[in-house]
């Protein structure tokens, strides 16, 4: 099993308790752990700080936890860190809206510490995979930095939300192959979390926005593929 110790955790949550209690559970386990109380302290954090993990309230003032992904996001100049929205909020709606704003993940409150630490080791783990540009013949020439979590696309580069990168390179990896629901949530996404198909449609169509129509097909009924013509 990997060390996955040592890894910096960020914690946004404008509930003093919510923080003591989280940042004493997890620093326990050997994770460098920080906290901020709203938005705007988060992305000052993070920019100082490079997380490796951000586990962000939804509900908070001065910037709300959506924002705060968006805004770090948005930052080319970071190291994309992994977000995960922990939150009461369970309705679909606000799940949708997490992932759009760049989220890779949400967790639901209340949880148990030992729950949250398995959470926290599987988010990890999605930060162990490394390799350098693999360049994707297709309808275009592509390249995917699986360190960067980077696509180039004829000399532009872009950065994706991990999630996005993880959905576009099982896509990428195998063109021509159709990949089904299913097979996509449980690749992707894994069996420890629990999402709803509505949550891959919104991450193909935020794909489509950044790479354009022609990379990944829609197969009616089935499932997507990336596209080999």
């Amino acid at each position: 099993m990997q060390n996955l110790k040592g890894h910096t955790i960020l914690l946004v949550d404008d509930e003093p308790d919510i923080l003591e209690f989280l940042s004493y559970n997890i620093r326990k386990e050997g994770y460098k752990v920080f906290t901020a109380t709203n938005g705007e302290e988060a992305v000052r954090m993070t920019q100082q700080l490079n997380p490796s993990l951000i586990l962000l309230d939804v509900m908070m003032p001065k910037m709300d936890g959506i924002e705060t992904c968006q805004v770090i996001r948005k930052d080319l100049n970071l190291t994309q860190p992994i977000i995960a929205f922990l939150t009461a909020r369970a309705e679909d709606y606000a799940q949708i809206a997490g992932f759009e704003a760049g989220a890779d993940d949400y967790i639901s409150k209340p949880i148990r510490p030992r729950l949250l630490l398995s959470k926290i080791e599987s988010l990890l783990r999605r930060l162990e995979k490394s390799g350098g540009f693999e360049v994707l013949e297709g309808a275009k020439a592509i390249k995917i930095d699986r360190e960067k979590f980077t696509v180039e696309i004829e000399g532009k580069e872009m950065l994706l939300p991990k999630k996005e990168f993880e959905l576009l390179e099982l896509l990428a990896s195998r063109p021509g192959k159709v990949y089904n629901r299913e097979q996509i949530l449980t690749i992707v996404w894994g069996n420890e979390t629990i999402v709803g198909e509505r949550t891959i449609d919104v991450h193909i169509r935020k794909l489509r926005e950044k790479l354009g129509d022609d990379y990944i097909r829609t197969i009616k009924g089935i499932g997507y593929t990336f596209n080999d013509k």
